[in-house]
């Protein structure tokens, strides 16, 4: 890969889900923590309701998203921070390590070895793709935020889900702060929802696309970057980022319920 931009103002901004690692991201940390016994099915069976009327409006609004979003956190609510970081570090080693892309991965070494931050951009929670970031020796993480006031959660919201447009403001925002000139920048995604981001850019790639940013990508002459056959990706498609939270809790909450009555 040839990378000749200005390095001293230049990064890469990745999504995460089928971009630089197959599938869901949230799906594996709710297996994960599902495996763990966080959640039982009676905190899920109020919840499911909820995210399915959600998922199945397609509803693309920020707010609608935001209380779904929410409701999901209600999980977490009045648990403590340290624990479920210290469970994201093991279930990223059990669930996900073995989902990563080997492709996508040595792009974004290329851009590290060129002396250029690299950073992931996702509506995952930041307190994963934190650990994401930092296992895989990246500059940093952007992701949807949980808020939480001395070491507990709240169960809100600090901001909006990292979505759609408000990824595209959180990456223009890290581009300010750190000096970084966008038109020599990079970014990657699979998802035509991340249009917004990838359009500020210099250097915008579709990785894996779904159908309609790959549409787009041809019409704008966008590079293209297919990894799906060498990786035997199954793509894991929700009509929006903060149905896949609900969709993700409710795959595991079967995974949980199965076990369950298995035992009986």
């Amino acid at each position: 890969m040839d990378i000749e931009h200005n390095v001293s103002r230049t990064a890469a901004f990745f999504d995460v889900d089928n971009t630089i690692m197959r599938g869901s991201s949230l799906f594996h940390l709710a297996v994960g923590l599902a495996k763990r016994k966080y959640f039982n099915a009676r905190e899920i069976g109020g919840f499911a309701g909820k995210q399915l009327k959600f998922v199945l409006s397609g509803s693309e609004d920020l707010e609608d998203m935001a209380s779904a979003t929410e409701a999901a956190l209600s999980f977490v609510q009045n648990r403590s921070v340290h624990e479920l970081q210290d469970l994201v570090e093991q279930i990223f080693d059990a669930e996900m390590v073995d989902k990563l892309i080997p492709a996508s991965l040595a792009l974004a070494q290329g851009h590290l070895d060129a002396g250029q931050q690299v950073w992931l951009v996702t509506a995952t929670p930041q307190e994963l793709v934190a650990v994401i970031a930092r296992r895989l020796g990246l500059t940093g993480a952007l992701g949807t935020i949980a808020e939480s006031r001395g070491g507990i959660y709240t169960g809100k919201l600090l901001g909006p889900p990292l979505h759609g447009l408000a990824k595209a403001e959180a990456v223009r925002a890290l581009a300010t702060s750190e000096g970084l000139d966008l038109g020599e920048c990079s970014a990657y995604s699979d998802s035509v929802n991340d249009v917004p981001m990838l359009s500020l850019v210099g250097h915008p790639t579709a990785v894996n696309p779904d159908p309609e940013l790959r549409a787009h990508a041809i019409a704008n002459e966008w590079r293209l970057r297919d990894f799906r056959h060498r990786a035997r990706i199954k793509p894991y498609v929700a009509p929006v980022a903060s149905g896949a939270t609900g969709i993700a809790v409710g795959l595991a909450s079967g995974y949980l319920l199965g076990q369950m009555r298995g035992r009986r």
